[in-house]
């Protein structure tokens, strides 16, 4: 058999069975749903609204990682870091402002 002949049969082999796998791994949603234990089908559809927003998160900061010129692995961690700081600084505002309230309670018990 000819190359070409050879590549055609391995082409339509793969078409074949991408199509057929699709069919049947990836079944109809309701019907997966339906076979959920009502439990999890409940504790599914209350996080549904919070997993597609986390997403859709994670999608948008990909697409802002993308516009770098760095990789995004690399603009990832960047980000991280930058988050990290930040949440440092927060941390450190919130215990200074609780300081500072403890201060106040302390100076006005001790004036009466």
């Amino acid at each position: 058999m000819s190359k070409a002949g050879l590549w055609f049969k391995m082409l339509s082999t793969i078409i074949q069975g991408t199509s057929y796998e699709d069919g049947h791994t990836h079944g109809i949603r309701a019907d997966m749903e339906q076979k959920y234990n009502p439990e999890l089908q409940k504790r599914s559809l209350e996080n549904r609204e919070q997993k597609q927003q986390d997403f859709d998160n994670f999608v948008n900061k990909l697409k802002e990682y993308s516009k770098s010129d760095k990789p995004i692995w690399i603009a990832a961690a960047e980000d991280e870091a930058r988050q990290r700081a930040n949440n440092t600084k927060e941390q450190q505002r919130i215990a200074q402002d609780i300081q500072k309230r403890r201060e106040k309670i302390r100076e006005e018990s001790l004036q009466r």
